[in-house]
């Protein structure tokens, strides 16, 4: 039986997994209970998967109008008052955290 305590560990650490910023033996360790869980495995999967795209497609400008309406669902008022070179530059800054 998976403890759940082992998938939050996994999860803790799967950033630096997948980017391959871990020590062998905490890999080591990681894999060992992805072969033993398929939820694990499955959220490992979706994240490489997920990161390898964002790799290989880069950033695409968003059109001014989607970004304004984007801004304004997730409340980010800040961002809608900045002209559109100004929020440029935070959108890239927010991307390469």
């Amino acid at each position: 039986m998976i403890d759940k305590h082992e998938c939050q560990h996994l999860l803790g650490q799967l950033s630096d997994y997948v980017d391959g910023e871990l020590e062998q033996t905490l890999c080591e360790e990681i894999e060992c209970h992805l072969a033993d869980c398929q939820n694990c495995r499955i959220v490992v999967d979706t994240l490489s998967k997920t990161v390898a795209l964002y790799r290989t497609q880069g950033q695409s400008p968003v059109p001014g109008d989607v970004e304004e309406r984007l801004y304004k669902v997730l409340n980010l008022e800040r961002f809608t008052t900045l002209d559109a070179p100004s929020r440029q530059s935070h959108v890239q800054d927010f991307g390469e955290q």
